[in-house]
C-alpha cells in the first residue's frame, strides 16, 4: 500500500472512531444535564448537590424586591415568585440541561430545568404563571409563555413592578411594568419600588450596597457581612442577599474590611 493510500486509510479509520465515540457519548446523555433533589435559592435558581444553576430564559423579581399588589399595597413578590417555584416542584426531583454560563457569574450555568414527571420546563411554568419575565439569551421556550402572562394579567403582571434588572441595578426611571400602574403615580409608586428602608427577607442578612467605586473591579456594588467593620454603618442597605454567592452573583464585592488580612 502506498504512503499516500495509508494516510488516506488512517483519517477514514480515524473519522469513523470519532462517530463511534460521540454515538456513545450521546447515548450515554449529555455530560451536562444533572437530575437531583432541588434546593430554590430563589425564583431565578436551583442547587443540585452543590451546582447552582439560573433558569434559563427567566427573569424573576429578587427576594428583597417589592412589588405592588392589584389593590395598590406593596407586595413582597420575590418571596411569592420563589414560594410558586418551590410549589412547581413540589419535592421532586429535577433534571437541568445546562446551556451555558452565565454572562458576568461564570460560577453558575444557565439551565432548562423540569420537574420529574413533567413534560414541559420550570422554566416555562414559572414565566406561564406570571412570577417571571422573559430574558436574553433565550434558549428555553419561554416567549410565548411570557406573552401569555402579560395578556392575562397573571403573578406580577397584575400589580406594578420594575424587571428583576433594573431593581437590581437600582434604576428608579425604568419603564414600569404591569395592569396596575398608573402615570399620575409615578413618584409614589418608584418610592414604593425603590423603598429607602428596604426590609431583609427571612434569613437574608447580607447587606449591599451600589457604590461607583465598585466598578473599578467591575462590580455594581459592595457587599458587607456580620462581624465586618462596615456592617452597622451601612445604616440604608440597597439589598439584602441571603449567601455570599448570592451578592457576588448580583455583581457585588465583599468590603475589604470584611477579608482577611494576607
Amino acid at each position: 500500500m502506498s504512503f499516500r493510500n495509508s494516510f488516506a486509510a488512517a483519517r477514514a479509520f480515524a473519522l469513523v472512531l470519532c462517530l463511534a465515540l460521540s454515538g456513545f457519548l450521546a447515548a450515554s446523555g449529555p455530560a451536562s444535564a444533572l437530575t437531583a433533589a432541588a434546593t430554590v435559592r430563589d425564583a431565578n435558581s436551583i442547587q443540585l448537590g452543590d451546582v447552582t444553576y439560573r433558569l434559563d430564559g427567566v427573569d424573576a423579581p429578587e427576594l428583597d424586591q417589592v412589588c405592588i399588589d392589584d389593590h395598590a399595597d406593596p407586595w413582597t413578590c420575590g418571596i411569592e415568585a420563589r414560594d410558586q417555584l418551590t410549589k412547581l416542584i413540589g419535592g421532586r426531583s429535577v433534571r437541568c440541561d445546562d446551556v451555558g454560563p452565565e454572562k458576568n457569574f461564570g460560577k453558575r450555568h444557565r439551565a432548562i430545568c423540569t420537574a420529574e414527571g413533567d413534560k414541559v420546563s420550570l422554566n416555562e411554568q414559572l414565566v406561564k404563571l406570571g412570577f417571571a419575565i422573559a430574558r436574553e439569551p433565550i434558549k428555553a421556550n419561554v416567549k410565548l409563555a411570557a406573552a401569555d402572562a402579560k395578556t392575562a394579567s397573571a403573578g406580577i403582571w397584575k400589580g406594578c413592578f420594575v424587571a428583576p434588572q433594573e431593581f437590581r441595578t437600582g434604576k428608579k426611571d425604568g419603564a414600569l411594568l404591569g395592569a396596575a400602574c398608573r402615570s399620575d403615580r409615578d413618584k409614589e409608586i418608584r418610592g414604593v419600588l425603590f423603598p429607602d428602608d428596604l426590609t431583609a427577607p427571612p434569613s437574608c442578612a447580607i447587606k449591599g450596597k451600589l457604590a461607583v467605586r465598585a466598578r473599578v473591579t467591575g462590580n455594581i456594588g459592595i457587599y458587607h457581612l456580620r462581624g465586618c467593620p462596615s456592617y452597622a454603618a451601612t445604616t440604608k442597605p440597597d439589598r439584602w442577599f441571603c449567601s455570599e454567592d448570592d451578592a457576588q452573583a448580583s455583581g457585588f464585592r465583599k468590603a475589604y474590611n470584611c477579608r482577611r488580612p494576607k
